[in-house]
C-alpha cells in the first residue's frame, strides 16, 4: 500500500481471527472439548500466520531492538509454555524436547530502557522450531480430545492450564506484532491475511466530554465464566469525582501540534524518567513516525504509508505524559492521563457493552484490520474508541486488588510488576483478542515500553495518589525473607550463613572462582557465598523469590510483613549493608531456572550448593544424574535436605528414599551414594545442621537438614 484510499472504508475479511471468548461454564463435555480445540488451534494458526510476515532468515535472528530477544525465541516460547505448565499440573509427565524447552523457557524482557543484554544464544533453526511447534500442537490436541475432564473448568482445574496457554499465546501475538513493527523494513513483507486499514485523512477536532462523579466497583470471582489473570480477581471499589475526558484518542494530527511546538526539545514538559529516556533514545518524534522530506510517513507492522493524521498516535507512557504537561500549559487546564478508575467511569458513561451476536463495534479482536483506523470511526456513546484501536495509557501503577493471590502454576505473571514502575493500559488494540480485549483485564508495562498504545487525556482538578503497588505481603515469600534475613531464634544460627561457612571449609585451598546456588530462594546464601567466591550465580524456579535478591543487590531496602497473630502482622525491613553484605553484592547475579532442566550456560563452577532442594524437585534423580556437568573436576557439591518427601512436590515414584526397597528400608542417603558414585566421591561424614522458620509469633518450625559433601572425580 503506497497511498491509503479514503474511500476504502469497509473492513477487510478476517477469516482467521480466533474466537473472542470461551465459556468456562459449559456443562457439555463434548461441546467444551470442541470449543476449546477450536480456541486453541485458531490461536496457534493465527500466531504462526503472524510470523509469515518475516521476509528472511535474518529477521528471525537479529533482535528488532537491543532490549529483547530475537523473534525466533518468541516463536518457540509460546509452545514451550504449554509443555512447562502441563508438566506442573501433571497432565503430561514427559518433555517433548528438553534442549529447546530450556532455551525457550524464560524470556528476560527489558526492564530498564538502558538494560542491554549482550549474551550470545545458539538459536535453533526455524525448521526445528516449527517441527517442535507441530509436536506441541499434536500434544495439546490429543489432551483436549482424550484427557479426563471435569466440568466446569475453574482456577484449580488442571484444564485451566490449556486455556492459560492459549491466552498466553494471544498476549505474545500482540507483543510479537510490536516487535515485527520495530524490525527492519526490508526484513518484513505484507501478507494478504494481515491487511492495513486504507481509510486516512486529516485529523478530526477533539473535544471534552463531561463525566459525572460515580462509583466504580469491580468484583470478578474465581468461579467466573471468563478466564482471567491473577490481578483481575476479587474486589475493588472506588468513588470517582467528576472530570472531563477527551472525546477521541489523541490522533497523529493532534500530537503533531506538540512535535511542531518543540515538545521533544523542551525538557520542561518531561518528568525525570521521561527526560532520561528521551535523551538516551535521542527521541525527537514518535518512534513509528518516519521523516519524509518535509512530511511524514507512518511505520505499520510490515510497511510504511503516508501519515494517516486521523489515526491514534502510538507512543509510550512517557511521551503521553509529556504531551499532557504541554497541553495543560497551552490550555490553562489541569490536563493529565486518566487513572484506571477514571477509565472505568468513561466506559460506564459510554454505554459500550460486549455483544456475542454482533460484529465487533470496535477495532478489536482482529475482526477489522491489522492496523489502527481513524479515531472517529467507532462511536461509543459520546466517545469514540473507548475500547479497541489502540491501548490507552493510564497513570495508575499496577497493584493487587483486595484478596489477590497468585496462581500456583504461574506465580510470577503479575507480581514482578508490583514495583511502581509498570503502568496499566486499558481498552485493547486492534490485535487484542481473548482476555486482552476484556474491559476487566489489567495489563501493565514499563513506561518506556512500546505497545500498540496511545492515550486519551482528561481534565480534572483532583490529583490522585498512586495506590500501594509494591507486593511484599505474600506469605511464603515473606516467610523466606524472614528465614534468610531475619533474626536468629532459640540460639540456632542463620542457616544460609552456616552453609556458606561449611562451603568455605570444604573448598579449603581449592579454586574459589565461581559458585552456583541452586534453589537460592531469596538469596541470602548467594550473598554469603560471595564472601568466599569471586562470582556467584543464584538460580531459582520462582521469579518472586529471586526478585527479592535483585532488589537487595542494588542496595534497596527490602520491606516485608510477617504474621504475628490472626490478622495482625509485623512490619520489617532489611538491607544488605546492615548484614555486612553490600560490599560483595556486585559479585552476585540471579537468574530464573529449572534445576532439572538448566540452560547450557550454567556450567564451569568450582562449588555448587543445593540447599533443601532435592525433596522439592519433580525429578530429583534427573538433577543428580546431570549435576556433574555443571561442576569442574575437583569441584565440591553440597547437598542439604531434611528429606521431607511430599507428593505435592515430587511424584511418589520419583522419591529418592523414605520407603521399602527389596524388603529393606531405603533412605535418601543410600540413593545419593548410588546416583552420584559414577562421578563423585563423598567428602567426610554427613552432618546435621538445624534451622528455624518462624510461622507466627508463637509458632516455629525447628528442622534438621542433613549436609553431605561430594567432590567431582571424573
Amino acid at each position: 500500500m503506497d497511498m491509503p484510499d479514503p474511500d476504502a472504508t469497509q473492513s477487510a475479511a478476517r477469516p482467521f481471527a480466533p474466537p473472542r471468548r470461551i465459556s468456562l461454564h459449559t456443562t457439555d463435555a463434548a461441546q467444551f472439548r470442541h470449543e476449546l480445540r477450536h480456541y486453541f488451534e485458531s490461536t496457534f494458526d493465527c500466531y504462526e500466520s503472524l510470523f509469515r510476515t518475516l521476509a528472511c532468515d535474518a529477521a528471525w535472528y537479529e533482535p528488532p531492538i537491543t532490549l529483547r530477544h530475537p523473534l525466533i525465541f518468541y516463536y518457540g516460547h509460546t509452545a514451550t509454555f504449554f509443555v512447562n505448565k502441563l508438566l506442573l499440573t501433571r497432565l503430561i509427565d514427559t518433555r517433548i524436547d528438553p534442549q529447546l524447552e530450556s532455551i525457550f523457557a524464560v524470556g528476560v524482557d527489558e526492564m530498564s530502557w538502558d538494560d542491554l543484554d549482550d549474551r550470545h544464544y545458539d538459536w535453533p533453526t526455524v525448521a526445528a522450531v516449527q517441527a517442535y511447534r507441530d509436536k506441541v500442537r499434536a500434544l495439546v490436541v490429543r489432551l483436549i480430545e482424550h484427557a479426563p475432564l471435569t466440568l466446569p473448568v475453574d482456577w484449580d482445574n488442571p484444564w485451566w492450564t490449556i486455556i492459560m496457554g492459549v491466552e498466553h499465546e494471544r498476549i505474545h501475538l500482540e507483543t510479537s506484532s510490536v516487535l515485527i513493527r520495530q524490525q527492519r523494513l526490508d526484513y518484513v513483507r505484507p501478507q494478504p491475511e494481515w491487511p492495513a486499514c486504507r481509510d486516512a485523512g486529516p485529523a478530526p477536532a477533539n473535544a471534552l466530554v463531561a463525566v459525572p462523579a460515580g462509583h466504580v466497583e469491580l468484583d470478578k470471582s474465581f468461579d467466573s465464566a471468563r478466564y482471567g489473570w491473577d490481578n483481575e480477581y476479587e474486589h475493588h471499589a472506588a468513588d470517582v469525582p467528576a472530570f472531563q475526558a477527551a472525546r477521541l484518542l489523541v490522533s497523529n494530527g493532534e500530537f503533531m501540534e506538540f512535535v511542531t511546538a518543540g515538545g521533544y526539545a523542551d525538557d520542561s514538559w518531561w518528568d525525570e524518567e521521561g527526560r532520561n529516556w528521551k535523551h538516551y533514545a535521542k527521541a525527537t518524534h514518535p518512534t513509528f513516525w518516519v521523516p519524509d522530506g518535509n512530511g511524514w510517513r507512518l511505520r505499520l507492522m510490515t510497511q510504511e504509508v503516508p501519515m494517516p493524521w486521523n489515526w491514534p498516535v502510538a507512543v509510550n507512557d512517557l511521551e503521553a505524559r509529556a504531551f499532557c504537561a504541554w497541553k495543560a500549559a497551552q490550555s490553562g487546564m489541569p490536563v493529565r492521563l486518566p487513572t484506571e478508575d477514571e477509565w472505568q467511569r468513561i466506559l460506564a458513561v459510554s454505554g459500550w457493552q460486549y455483544s456475542a451476536e454482533q460484529p465487533a463495534d470496535a477495532n478489536l479482536y482482529l475482526e477489522h484490520w491489522a492496523s489502527s483506523c481513524p479515531v472517529d470511526r467507532f462511536q461509543h456513546g459520546a466517545f469514540c474508541d473507548v475500547v479497541g484501536n489502540a491501548w490507552q495509557w493510564t497513570q495508575t501503577p499496577t497493584y493487587p486488588f483486595e484478596g489477590f493471590r497468585t496462581h500456583p502454576i504461574y506465580d510470577d505473571f503479575t507480581t514482578p510488576t508490583f514495583d511502581g514502575q509498570h503502568d496499566i493500559l486499558k481498552g485493547g488494540s486492534w490485535i487484542a483478542c481473548g482476555n486482552e480485549a476484556e474491559p476487566e483485564s489489567r495489563y501493565a508495562f514499563r513506561r518506556h515500553f512500546f505497545q500498540h498504545a496511545g492515550f486519551r487525556y482528561i481534565v480534572s482538578d483532583t490529583t490522585p495518589s498512586a495506590p500501594p503497588s509494591r507486593y511484599e505481603t505474600d506469605g511464603l515469600v515473606s516467610q523466606y525473607i524472614e528465614f534468610h534475613y531475619g533474626p536468629e531464634y532459640f540460639g540456632v544460627a542463620n542457616f544460609p550463613q552456616a552453609l556458606a561457612g561449611l562451603a568455605a571449609a570444604a573448598v579449603g585451598n581449592g579454586p574459589r572462582h565461581t559458585a552456583l546456588d541452586l534453589g537460592c530462594a531469596v538469596g541470602r546464601a548467594s550473598f554469603e557465598l560471595a564472601r568466599h567466591f569471586d562470582h556467584v550465580m543464584g538460580v531459582d524456579f520462582s521469579a518472586r523469590f529471586i526478585d527479592q535478591g535483585v532488589l537487595l543487590a542494588r542496595g534497596d531496602s527490602l520491606r516485608y510483613t510477617i504474621a504475628d497473630e490472626g490478622e495482625l502482622v509485623e512490619y520489617r525491613a532489611v538491607k544488605l549493608a546492615e548484614l555486612g553484605l553490600q560490599a560483595v553484592a556486585h559479585k552476585v547475579a540471579f537468574s530464573q531456572g529449572d534445576a532439572c532442566n538448566l540452560k547450557p550456560q550454567f556450567t564451569g563452577y568450582d562449588f555448587i550448593l543445593a540447599a533443601n532442594l532435592i525433596d522439592r524437585l519433580y525429578d530429583p534423580a534427573k538433577f543428580l544424574h546431570a549435576v556433574h556437568e555443571r561442576l569442574n573436576i575437583g569441584g565440591i557439591l553440597m547437598i542439604t535436605s531434611p528429606y521431607t518427601w511430599l507428593v505435592e512436590h515430587t511424584p511418589r515414584e520419583k522419591w529418592l528414599g523414605g520407603f521399602k526397597k527389596d524388603g529393606e528400608s531405603w533412605f535418601t542417603r543410600d540413593a545419593l551414594k548410588a546416583l552420584l558414585s559414577a562421578h563423585f566421591e563423598a567428602v567426610g561424614e554427613p552432618r546435621e545442621v538445624p534451622f528455624v522458620i518462624r510461622e507466627t509469633r508463637h509458632k516455629y518450625q525447628h528442622t534438621l537438614s542433613e549436609v553431605t559433601l561430594w567432590k567431582r572425580q571424573r
